[in-house]
């Protein structure tokens, strides 16, 4: 198909920040019907590059065209919630029509679960996020700039918003950290890097291959005119390029915690167990045993969270757990951790437990101090994490940060900046539990890998909450689903696990009809043999010698490649080497996806026996 018309661009826009170009010479262009994600990091400028598009802000330099007669819908990051009045009230403020419009107002605000009676300053962050999607929504545009939509909301009200979106007739352009959101509903993608746009169709689906091939091939230029990297290829080239590389022994090691798990759910049940001294003694994290909680409402009923729920985490579990907002899921963690008791059951925590928390809140840091002083407030130059001292500078740069910002203050940082700030303090706490609460909410993609990379090689044991589906699959070895009245069960592997086997259990309540096709979709495409083949198996077992090979044979080329006298002495050599490089990187990926295919089958098959 044709590209469409663009009803909306920016042409050769710039915009100066503190002094500094935060971009220049950028075009961008949305047209009817286009489905359109901009990624990059924090503090880029992506939702500089929104507001400019929806008029908020001038731009320094360049074009904004508009289609007359369009309008345009436009979700900020932190919207203007201090009109006062209703929620209703604000987010009728939207329409057009405001009172043919009554019945959407309402129907908006059931789905993304607020009561328009509220008084809009009684709202908290997230709540206010949702009243100002509301809002956005219900003005009917012809053109949707929506700031990380699904920060804040729970999976039900994400999968209503990928239906409404996906019915949406006019252009969308969109900025998220939801992998699979952004697969499903995205068919062109604009990279914003180092000042620079780029430009992909097809989505956001093969983003990663294709921005490390960039990432590669400006590394390789770089060599070749022997140039130093600058600082703010630091990440670039040793973030992602080792990130790569790392990828599969953590899909390896994943997988096998996975198949330890559900072999354990398999094993129990739901009866109580007999722990020895020594799972005590540092083994065991958290034993539940049939436990219950409930609480009494105005009408003189019982809201039950949870009746009857067993489980047993070890050290090295990574549980995630996720539910509908309200469903009560910090309460299950609060009754797991001990911070209160159950109704009835028992819960039992292993010697030494020592948690620390992530709720959605985050941590507040003084402004004015530097990231140096906010990670070692009593001075000195180290700081002791895991048992063992680290370098303040070193240790910020784990955490994407380079060294000039160790002495700035924090109050220059982005907001992406900050959350990676948190997370580098939280991280250098002592403890062996650690507890977060939608830890992924404004972070960038880049920094959930960072935050994936520390969590797949933390030693103790982990409790997620999180509505990001993608996260939970690459990173959770089981499931635990808070679905209402009661209801709680774990389920081995990540969210796609907890869907295959919730629709093998049977729901307890008919889902919507949308939810429903979901929930059997997976069936009908997991439509395999109910057995594994010993040509699979052989196949498997084979895979990883050939991906040793690939892995030796790739590190080869690269170290030849990156000679910078390679290209002065055998040009023709030299791109030999460069397509080859090429080839063997497309068969390790094809290799990897395959390898992937069938030890999720063969867990799956395992786990089903």
């Amino acid at each position: 198909m044709p590209p469409a018309l663009p009803q909306l661009a920016l042409r050769n826009a710039a915009i100066t920040f503190g002094g500094k170009p935060l971009f220049s010479g950028i075009d961008v262009t949305l047209g009817r019907g286009e489905r359109v994600c901009l990624v990059g990091a924090n503090g880029s400028g992506k939702s500089t590059i929104l507001k400019a598009l929806a008029g908020e802000i001038e731009l320094d330099k360049g074009e904004r065209f508009l289609q007359p007669g369009l309008t345009v819908g436009y979700l900020p990051q932190n919207a203007d919630l201090n009109a006062g009045g209703s929620v209703a009230d604000y987010v009728a403020a939207g329409a057009h029509d405001t009172d043919a419009d009554h019945y959407r107002v309402a129907w908006v605000l059931d789905h993304v679960k607020l009561e328009g009676s509220r008084a809009l300053s009684t709202l908290s962050g997230g709540e206010g996020r949702r009243a100002a999607l509301a809002r956005t929504l219900v003005s009917r545009p012809d053109l949707l700039l929506l700031d990380e939509p699904t920060n804040h909301l729970d999976l039900p009200t994400i999968e209503w918003l990928e239906e409404e979106l996906a019915s949406f007739a006019g252009g969308i352009l969109m900025i998220s950290h939801d992998r699979a959101f952004l697969r499903k509903l995205t068919s062109r993608l604009l990279w914003l890097d180092r000042s620079r746009m780029f430009e992909r169709d097809g989505g956001f689906e093969g983003f990663e291959q294709w921005s490390a091939e960039i990432i590669d091939q400006e590394a390789a230029e770089f060599r070749r005119l022997e140039k130093r990297l600058e600082t703010e290829e630091y990440w670039l080239q040793r973030g992602v390029t080792a990130r790569r590389s790392r990828n599969e022994g953590r899909r390896r090691r994943l997988f096998a915690l996975r198949q330890e798990k559900a072999t354990s759910l398999k094993t129990r049940g739901r009866a109580k167990l007999a722990l020895a001294d020594s799972d005590l003694g540092g083994k065991l994290a958290i034993e539940a045993i049939d436990i219950a909680k409930s609480y009494p409402q105005p009408d003189g009923t019982a809201l039950k969270i949870v009746d009857g729920f067993s489980t047993r985490i070890m050290r090295g579990d990574r549980i995630g757990i996720l539910g509908p907002n309200g469903a009560g899921k910090t309460t299950l963690i609060k009754l797991l951790t001990g911070e209160i008791a159950p109704d009835g059951g028992e819960v039992r925590l292993g010697i030494g437990i020592q948690a620390i928390y992530l709720d959605q809140r985050r941590q507040s840091f003084d402004l004015e101090r530097t990231l140096w002083e906010t990670l070692a407030p009593t001075g000195g130059d180290s700081i002791i994490v895991n048992g063992r001292p680290r370098h303040v500078v070193g240790y910020l740069r784990d955490f994407l940060f380079d060294e000039r910002q160790a002495t700035m203050p924090v109050r220059l940082l982005s907001g992406g900046e900050r959350a990676r700030l948190m997370l580098a303090k939280l991280f250098a706490e002592p403890g062996n539990l650690i507890v977060l609460d939608e830890p992924t909410n404004d972070l960038d993609l880049d920094t959930l890998d960072l935050l994936q990379d520390v969590l797949s090689e933390y030693e103790g044991t982990l409790l997620l909450v999180s509505h990001d589906r993608d996260f939970l699959d690459r990173l959770v070895t089981s499931t635990i689903a808070v679905e209402g009245d009661g209801d709680v069960v774990e389920y081995a592997g990540g969210y796609s696990d907890y869907v295959v086997q919730r629709g093998e259990r049977g729901e307890k309540a008919q889902p919507r009809k949308a939810e429903a096709k979901r929930t059997e979709a997976p069936r009908q495409g997991a439509a395999a043999p109910a057995r594994f083949s010993m040509k699979e198996q052989r196949e498997l077992d084979e895979m990883t010698t050939k991906l040793d090979r690939l892995h030796a044979e790739i590190s080869t080329l690269e170290s030849a490649l990156a000679d910078p006298t390679l290209y002065q002495r055998d040009a023709a050599k030299a791109a030999q080497a460069s397509a080859l490089l090429a080839r063997k990187r497309d068969e390790l990926h094809a290799t990897e996806e395959r390898w992937l295919e069938l030890e999720e089958k063969r867990t799956h098959l395992s786990g089903a026996r």
